[in-house]
């Protein structure tokens, strides 16, 4: 087992393992790069798994979030992993909420109240 090093100027949140990226990253994103390396358009996915084209736009634009049920179509249509995307979907999410200034006051606001309990 490695030795954690500890480095006294160094805040935990600049460490690599601790970073966020500046933008999240949208399962949209990964299925935009999946098509176009496929070569297969939006409304040719959209026909192939029963849904709107402007569906999948809004997806591919993260407009949209990805639940399990679309998460399982898209495995099924272009063969990335459902939780792959789940995953991504639920990270992003988490990314964005803790992106959100009046969010975190209110979860600070409550972690004070649960200390005092």
């Amino acid at each position: 087992m490695i030795d954690m090093i500890t480095l006294p100027d160094v805040s935990p949140d600049m460490i690599a393992n601790n970073l966020a990226p500046f933008e999240p990253t949208h399962p949209g994103e990964i299925i935009k790069d999946e098509l176009e390396a496929r070569q297969i358009t939006q409304a040719r996915l959209a026909e192939s798994i029963g849904v709107s084209a402007s569906l999948v736009n809004e997806i591919i634009r993260g407009k949209r979030g990805i639940g399990t049920e679309m998460a399982l179509l898209l495995e099924a249509a272009i063969d990335l992993p459902a939780d792959m995307l789940l995953n991504l979907q639920n990270a992003y999410n988490k990314q964005v909420a803790k992106s959100d200034v009046s969010f975190m006051q209110r979860l600070s606001a409550i972690r004070n109240i649960a200390a005092m309990l």
